[in-house]
């Protein structure tokens, strides 16, 4: 048996142990280390955030039973891809694809942003009043649905490794859940991890509710694109125990921390600019 077929039998329970173990890691590191007070009850957001992990796997099982592994496997069979056309080693192969999926996600996740039509759809994942680890995984299901299409077609230009997109998909979960964590790094750790991943201090600056400050660090595993691509803030102006998380007109917990809310919120309001372009700030902003 090679590798990408026994990947392919266990990668569900491989996907669990992962996703349930980095879980109940970070849970208890924010219990003994948090970086900052909770504004909202711990049960009802996590009863919420959980409870829409389990919602939008439902979804994704029923519609795309396979999945992005699924996909990976039929784009093998068929020939399909950069790396089912030309020859590579295995190694340079998974590595590459892992890095190229890593930078599509960041190019999805500006998208995002810069598109208010899919903006009112992100914006549930900004609108949690507190960051935490369960905050790494709550996303309104249509925009589950349109990442994987996203998936979908990476893969089928990449033509990736089984291997590769199960350790894309096992990084990109474990990596949401650490920087989207409320645990406390020495400082001088954080400063040298977030030149290899992105750290919980470099992402929550994107939960900000200040619009340059969330319109920046984009990524969620590699924080190289942000430095290249200008998109990356070191620290929030109001330093991490002082800032705001969330989103300026949504501070009604009922409306962001509870299921029916969450999932309505997509659809309330006009369509309006959460742009890309709006990282200007200056000190008259404050006035």
């Amino acid at each position: 048996m090679d590798i990408n077929t026994f990947v392919m039998q266990h990668e569900k329970l491989i996907r669990m142990g992962f996703f349930f173990g980095m879980l109940a890691v970070m849970a208890l590191w924010e219990i003994l280390a948090p970086r900052r007070a909770l504004t909202v009850s711990r049960t009802i957001r996590w009863v919420s955030n959980l409870g829409l992990v389990f919602f939008n796997s439902i979804i994704l099982r029923v519609l795309f039973p396979a999945a992005a592994v699924g996909m990976a496997s039929f784009t093998s069979q068929l020939g399909w891809g950069i790396f089912n056309y030309y020859e590579a080693p295995f190694w340079l192969a998974v590595v590459v694809s892992v890095v190229a999926m890593d930078f599509v996600i960041y190019l999805q996740h500006v998208l995002v942003h810069a598109v208010p039509a899919l903006w009112r759809f992100h914006r549930m994942h900004h609108a949690d009043l507190d960051f935490d680890v369960t905050t790494g995984a709550r996303f309104h299901p249509i925009e589950i649905l349109l990442s994987m299409l996203i998936k979908f077609a990476t893969i089928v230009v990449l033509g990736p490794p089984v291997v590769a997109v199960v350790i894309f998909e096992v990084l990109l979960n474990a990596t949401a859940m650490f920087n989207h964590s409320n645990a406390r790094l020495p400082l001088g750790l954080d400063r040298i991890l977030r030149l290899l991943v992105v750290t919980p201090d470099m992402h929550r600056v994107h939960h900000s509710v200040e619009d340059n400050e969330a319109n920046s660090n984009f990524g969620f595993n590699l924080p190289w694109w942000d430095r290249l691509f200008g998109t990356y803030i070191a620290q929030p102006r109001a330093g991490h125990e002082g800032m705001t998380i969330g989103i300026h007109k949504y501070r009604d917990p009922r409306q962001v921390s509870w299921f029916p809310g969450m999932m309505l919120l997509p659809f309330k309001g006009k369509v309006s600019g959460y742009a890309i372009n709006r990282r200007e700030w200056s000190k008259a902003d404050e006035a």
